[in-house]
């Protein structure tokens, strides 16, 4: 028997999915690799924050055997109008998932998607210390356009947030 690629498949979130996207995102808490809370955040927490992916930047889920493998969001960068054409890309992956490429997937289809979301530029803010997704965004044509160096703490260790962006269009 050969081994056979996942064929994997988005969806726009639901709000019935908000609970499982908040536990993939509270799993990543603990490795200080991937987010900058300490803490898990509730669902409730975060209910401002799926409405705000409701509109024009959206909010994606992959399913696996009826199970939310992972999402994707798309988040307007700055908050003010001139950089309306430019949005981050954030990724989170059930642990089970990881290194299947669904990773790649997700940041493939969010490159794809852009300019029917009229978005130019995607950027990605990855601690430095994050081999995994720097890697991944890296693959894909992200190119380091800044360093915050020293910005976040985690448990009592300085770390460098990477600015790494994508030009989607060339006007």
């Amino acid at each position: 028997m050969s081994w056979q690629p996942i064929s994997w498949q988005h969806r726009p979130a639901t709000r019935a999915d908000l609970p499982r996207i908040v536990a993939i995102y509270n799993s990543t808490v603990a490795s200080r690799q991937v987010t900058a809370d300490l803490e898990p955040v509730s669902v409730d927490s975060r209910e401002h924050w799926f409405a705000e992916h409701q509109g024009e930047r959206p909010l994606w889920v992959v399913e696996q055997g009826g199970q939310i493998a992972g999402w994707l969001s798309f988040s307007n960068f700055y908050g003010r109008p001139a950089y309306a054409r430019t949005a981050e890309v954030s990724i989170y992956l059930d642990e089970a998932w990881r290194g299947q490429g669904l990773g790649r997937y997700l940041l493939e289809q969010a490159i794809a998607a852009a300019p029917g979301l009229q978005l130019d530029t995607l950027l990605g803010f990855i601690f430095g210390h994050n081999q995994p997704s720097l890697a991944l965004f890296e693959r894909f044509g992200f190119a380091r356009w800044g360093q915050l160096p020293r910005v976040a703490v985690l448990d009592g260790v300085e770390r460098d947030l990477l600015i790494l962006g994508l030009r989607i269009t060339e006007d």
